[in-house]
């Protein structure tokens, strides 16, 4: 293992301009470089470079990180592979500690399951070719389907036997151990094949290697599984797999586009017919994980089912996390009884890429449109279509994406926009209210304090109000950035206080009461390494474990503007510091207007809970308290405001 100060060593001398510079063209532009991006066509530059933060970004892509995430992402390396690789280009020598035992034999147990995998789709793909059972029944199958040779070699399909242990005893012979081969499924625990008399998928990972098998039956008899596939094991997860992507990854980051399909034939079927940007979720529902590997090439998603009434269910399935993960969604579905893998192989690939542009619809427009269908003159099945409408907008991030949707969805539904409007909001502020719930969490000196928190009451938030959610929103942001961005500056020269100290301190009293978990989680985090004695820098975050947390973190250090050169036409600003020498005003400000957000918010809350008191509550201590609270909220306020300027009425 490469140890954390050859870590270090290798971050803190790779310059990302040196670095990116031996891979494309870089000009100078003001403080930063500019070029083509080389993860996605363009002809107008939109990849910057900025030295002075280490990072790069690219604001037609989104693709963002430092030197190593750079060579990750344009070599197809690993994070230990990059290290090395900048390294060896920097000539530095790596130090590397020794495995524990358990690490050693975690390893060895991790590789010799990617051996055997590596032996079974040997073994599979010399019965489909070499043997007379395998060319009559397997390659017979799949050449009617038309796949050829190249394609059958290329996707590393296969036949399965019907001997009852061969592939179990061959491995034996060749001294492979029988727990390696169960853990993969390969063997059951009565030492049997577990794919007998099947034409075999290989299924790999994202970096190609192969992690499991799917098996498919060519018998009639309906009591046999269509499919069966491997187990999940310590190199298989099944939710965080895309049948083909190995394959497709290129291809998709190019044509800014994935397509979905269902099956391993289709893919298959597609790739050969030069439509490569296609992957398969195998018949599963699909999955955040999934998602996420989706969303490393491109934000763009086209999912083409089966026409029938199956297929549009398993379309919809996957709709919300897909909306909610921001991206843009596509729906195609195929004419009755059709799939891709059919429909290729009867009108062709120029036919099939016309029925993608003419049939496309937005996956939620289509779902509107499908469950309007489903309603007819019933008000009470059209009021669970909306809510179920309302439920899926409120799931997009993007607020400029989800007024639009709004817009158009309440001509669909023959309802009032700010009706619809109101009702997505009110859906949103109660997701965020659970997910708060979830992650909130004390800081360090909470936890420490052991203090009652009478002060802080947390009363419910109304619903009739949703701008306040998308205006705090914007308040966190800001923090955060402040944070990101200068936490390590001093913010009191007398006491050395940083900026990342003073927001930890001015935020606990609200912190609860963020509405964007992400945003909470930084801090937390923050809090977590002061309270280990260090602050965290730009490095630290643009290589954070997260990659939500990472991605933020090299949009806000990024931007597509420049500075003018000021200082070297010896012109300066009268009245403040330069910009980004203006931190501490920055981060002042963004602290007074989250807190006098937060301050009105639960002002507004405590109004409501009076006038909703009847006389008895009125005699309770828990009121009583809270009109001390609500003179001290009222008093914090007009503080807050008289120190932004604002006049507060």
């Amino acid at each position: 293992m490469i140890t954390q100060k050859t870590i270090q060593e290798v971050m803190n001398t790779a310059r990302v301009e040196d670095v990116i510079g031996d891979f494309i063209n870089l000009k100078r532009r003001g403080v930063n470089m500019i070029g083509n991006c080389p993860f996605h066509d363009e002809k107008t530059p939109s990849f910057t470079v900025s030295p002075s933060k280490n990072i790069y970004k690219c604001f037609g892509c989104g693709k963002g990180g430092d030197s190593v995430r750079f060579i990750m992402d344009h070599e197809k390396l690993s994070f230990p592979e990059s290290i090395r690789f900048l390294a060896n280009k920097y000539k530095i020598q790596i130090e590397e500690t020794e495995n524990t035992a358990q690490e050693i034999e975690h390893k060895q147990v991790t590789d010799s399951l990617y051996i055997v995998n590596d032996f079974a789709r040997d073994y599979f793909t010399d019965v489909l070719f070499n043997r007379s059972e395998g060319r009559n029944i397997g390659l017979s199958y799949f050449k009617e389907r038309g796949f050829r040779d190249s394609t059958i070699k290329k996707f590393e399909l296969g036949y399965a036997t019907e001997e009852r242990d061969e592939l179990t005893k061959r491995a034996i012979d060749k001294k492979f151990n029988i727990e390696h081969l169960r853990a993969v499924g390969l063997t059951s625990k009565s030492d049997l094949d577990f794919f007998r008399s099947r034409v075999m998928f290989t299924i790999h990972n994202v970096s190609g290697k192969v992690v499991a098998f799917a098996g498919r039956t060519l018998s009639s008899d309906k009591k046999q599984p269509k499919y069966i596939n491997s187990p999940e094991s310590e190199i298989y997860n099944k939710r965080a797999v895309l049948y083909g992507l190995y394959f497709a990854k290129e291809t998709i980051r190019k044509e800014d586009e994935c397509i979905l399909v269902e099956g391993y034939t289709d893919v298959i079927s597609l790739h050969q017919g030069q439509i490569q940007n296609v992957v398969a979720s195998s018949g599963t529902s699909l999955t955040k994980e999934q998602i996420r590997l989706i969303k490393r090439y491109t934000q763009n998603i086209k999912i083409i089912y089966d026409g029938d009434p199956a297929g549009i269910k398993a379309a919809l399935r996957g709709l919300d996390l897909v909306l909610e993960s921001d991206m843009n969604v596509k729906l195609v579905l195929l004419p009755d009884g059709q799939d891709p893998d059919s429909f290729m192989s009867q009108h062709g690939t120029e036919a099939f890429v016309n029925y993608l542009k003419e049939k496309e619809e937005d996956f939620l427009f289509f779902k509107t449109k499908l469950l309007l269908t489903e309603t007819g003159n019933d008000p009470i099945r059209k009021t669970a279509v909306i809510r179920d409408i309302v439920s899926s907008i409120a799931k997009i991030p993007d607020t400029f994406k989800r007024t639009l949707y709004i817009r158009q969805c309440s001509s669909m539904l023959d309802l009032s926009e700010n009706i619809l409007n109101n009702e997505v909001n009110k859906t949103i502020k109660f997701d965020l209210k659970n997910k708060r719930l979830d992650a909130a969490a004390p800081l360090p000196s909470e936890q420490a304090s052991g203090q009652e928190d009478w002060l802080n009451p947390k009363p419910i938030l109304s619903s009739d109000e949703p701008s306040l959610i998308f205006n705090d929103a914007w308040q966190e942001r800001a923090v955060c950035t402040v944070l990101i961005n200068f936490g390590q500056k001093i913010y009191d020269e007398n006491t050395g206080v940083t900026v990342a100290q003073y927001i930890l301190e001015s935020v606990q009293d609200i912190l609860s009461y963020f509405d964007i978990a992400q945003y909470q989680k930084i801090i937390h985090e923050v809090a977590e390494q002061i309270s280990k004695g260090h602050t965290p820098d730009h490095a630290w975050f643009i290589a954070h474990r997260n990659e939500e947390i990472r991605e933020f973190a090299v949009n806000v250090l990024s931007s597509p503007y420049v500075y003018a050169s000021w200082e070297k036409k010896e012109m300066f600003l009268q009245t403040q510091k330069m910009p980004e020498e203006n931190y501490i005003n920055d981060a002042n400000n963004a602290l007074l207007r989250l807190q006098l957000r937060k301050s009105r918010r639960v002002i507004k809350e405590l109004k409501s809970y009076f006038e909703d008191a009847s006389s008895a509550e009125m005699e309770t201590e828990e009121y009583q308290i809270n009109m001390k609270v609500m003179q001290v909220l009222i008093q914090q306020r007009n503080e807050l405001a008289n120190k932004l300027g604002m006049v507060t009425l």
